[in-house]
């Protein structure tokens, strides 16, 4: 198990918001993955249009979970029409 930092970008849209993050929230259950920190950051202007969205509803997650199991995340977030945009880092710790 490694150290990550996720931080996601939803549709500004709050039933779409709630979709998102229920998708990522069964997903880390099913890969067993620990989240030692939740934060809603809000609805935010984004430097650019992404997928014809102005606005964007941010969350920030530090989390556990295996290295193997970020690729899979990776892949069907992109497919996910909820998710603007996503980002791993590998803390290191």
């Amino acid at each position: 198990m490694r150290n990550y930092e996720f931080t996601v970008i939803f549709d500004a849209d709050e039933e779409k918001t709630k979709k998102g993050l229920a998708d990522i929230d069964t997903l880390f259950k099913a890969e067993n993955v620990t989240i030692t920190k939740q934060d809603d950051m809000g609805i935010r202007q984004l430097a650019y249009v992404i997928k014809k969205n102005d606005k964007g509803h941010y969350y920030y997650y530090e989390l556990s979970a295996d290295p193997a199991s970020i690729h899979t995340f990776e892949q069907k977030f992109v497919l996910n029409a909820t998710i603007l945009k996503f980002l791993f880092v590998n803390t290191g710790k």
